[in-house]
């Protein structure tokens, strides 16, 4: 097993960053972070509470109402959105060295998460530049336009799994917005998110737009989401937080963007390029730890290829490296956490009797340290079982036959998910037909998760609310006001004047 990697310049204390300065709890009080790999504690965090909540939503209205951020000229935002961009990419490999510590991510796959979050900013910067809105005529009568707006204080609240990507997958859009933001995320892995901080200072975003608020969700995420000055919460993360910030919202009536819990069906037909559907639904399940909300953990495949894709798919499983995360060679790292380390241990276990164990199954050799699952494979999964049913968000996934089309449609839409689906066949009749019936808000076909950033990101079901990605992020951060000019006379009723 390879050295435990310890980057240089580690900070012992992790702070909120509020008003554009680094500072402490308002009552002191700090939680411990751990890295993956040893499970020690290397950092302390600052745990935020409603107090300190409430002094980064003052912040953030000061910036929104008085500050220069929301009435700056579209190309404006963009150069500083640019400049962040320039900066995220100038340090990817620092970056991703921290991501890795933090998470447990095999460092390649973390240097890839930081070069999609410059790219997410360089996005949105275009984005808003070229944004047209709708203006509609009635000739010789009315001329009717739509005003954008910021909305005001955004409260994003951000996973652990790829942190300082899909933090950027929030930042981005709200600030090209206009909007200030209060960031509130995962407590596993505070670590990344304060390098934003000082990125931001340096690209000459002005203090008070970007607040960060560490702590646990049920502290600070749940003061944020109460805050009645926060019209807006943008959250990733598991289903059931995700009803519970939905009930709390309803009090002030906010604006939601949720992208939930996914349990995504890959389908292989019989007919599929099978060297490439194998490739593709390995890297789908095992990439970034099986840690990921898109990942294809139930492989339904057709019964006439069924035994050879088991077989097959099977040993290849056996064959993935795991290894410590900083190791380029490493396909598989240490899971992020030891209470998630034992909740994917515990669906290991319950696999067992759902299932047949044909890879992994437990910690692997020489890994007696470490929150480390072997690639996991359980074949002849029923769809009652609930390794087909739950999600897992780890490196284990169930694989079902079936016979017809219409039974593979029933075993794709048999959960309470419906983030993603992945459809492996070569006939586009049967593609497209499929695809508009499955009960997904994304469907890849032929492919493993290549994001479009135009396009909408979101689920259905338990899998979330809105969508975001595109001119739909930009939607979600502003108001659309419609403007009414009358250039005609107009024909009013004359109520009194008989």
């Amino acid at each position: 097993m390879a050295t435990h990697h310890i980057p240089d310049g580690l900070p012992s204390s992790i702070r909120h960053y509020i008003d554009g300065r680094f500072v402490d709890s308002v009552d002191g009080d700090t939680f411990d972070v751990l890295d993956p790999v040893s499970n020690e504690t290397y950092a302390t965090a600052a745990a935020g509470k409603k107090a300190d909540i409430d002094l980064a939503v003052a912040a953030a209205t000061r910036a929104f109402v008085d500050g220069p951020w929301p009435r700056m000229l579209p190309r404006a935002r963009a150069r500083i959105l640019g400049r962040i961009a320039d900066a995220v990419e100038a340090q990817d490999a620092r970056l991703a060295e921290l991501e890795t510590f933090d998470t447990g991510l095999p460092i390649t796959q973390a240097l890839g998460q930081a070069q999609r979050a410059a790219e997410n900013f360089r996005f949105f910067a275009d984005l808003i530049v070229a944004q047209a809105d709708d203006a509609f005529t009635v000739p010789g009568r009315q001329l009717n336009y739509v005003h954008r707006k910021p909305i005001g204080v955004a409260g994003l609240i951000t996973p652990w799994n790829t942190p300082f990507m899909l933090e950027s997958w929030k930042l981005a859009p709200a600030l090209a917005s206009g909007c200030t933001v209060v960031l509130k995320p995962a407590e596993f892995t505070p670590l990344s998110a304060g390098l934003w901080a000082t990125i931001f200072e340096e690209a000459g975003l002005p203090p008070g737009v970007f607040n960060l608020v560490n702590g646990l969700g049920e502290e600070a995420g749940d003061a944020l989401v109460k805050h009645p000055d926060v019209p807006l919460i943008s959250f990733t993360g598991e289903s059931t937080t995700g009803r519970i910030i939905f009930a709390n919202a309803a009090e002030s009536l906010k604006g939601l963007s949720m992208e939930l819990g996914g349990k995504s069906p890959a389908v292989v037909f019989a007919d599929a390029d099978l060297d490439a559907a194998i490739d593709s639904t390995l890297f789908g399940v095992f990439s970034l730890n099986g840690e990921r909300c898109t990942a294809g953990s139930r492989i339904l495949v057709q019964r006439e290829i069924y035994d050879e894709f088991v077989e097959r798919f099977a040993e290849r499983a056996r064959r993935i490296v795991v290894g410590n995360p900083h190791d380029p060679a490493t396909e598989v790292g240490a899971l992020v956490h030891p209470e998630h380390y034992d909740k994917v241990m515990g669906y290991v276990e319950i696999g067992r009797s759902e299932g047949r164990l044909v890879a992994g199954g437990g910690r692997p050799e020489g890994f007696e340290s470490g929150n480390y699952v072997a690639p996991t494979v359980f074949a002849d999964v029923k769809p009652d079982a609930r390794i087909f049913q739950e999600e897992i968000f780890g490196p284990v996934v169930a694989i079902t036959p079936f016979g017809s089309d219409a039974e593979a449609l029933e075993l794709a839409n048999d959960t309470r998910y419906g983030l993603a689906a992945y459809l492996w066949t070569r006939d586009l009749e049967r593609a497209h037909t499929f695809a508009h019936a499955v009960e997904a808000g994304m469907v890849w076909l032929n492919s493993h998760n290549v994001r479009d950033l135009r396009t909408p990101f979101g689920g259905v079901k338990a899998s979330g609310l809105g969508q975001e990605g595109g001119y739909r992020s930009i939607d979600f951060y502003t108001d659309q006001q419609a403007v009414h000019i009358t250039v005609g006379p107009v024909h009013t009723p004359r109520f009194g004047a008989s």
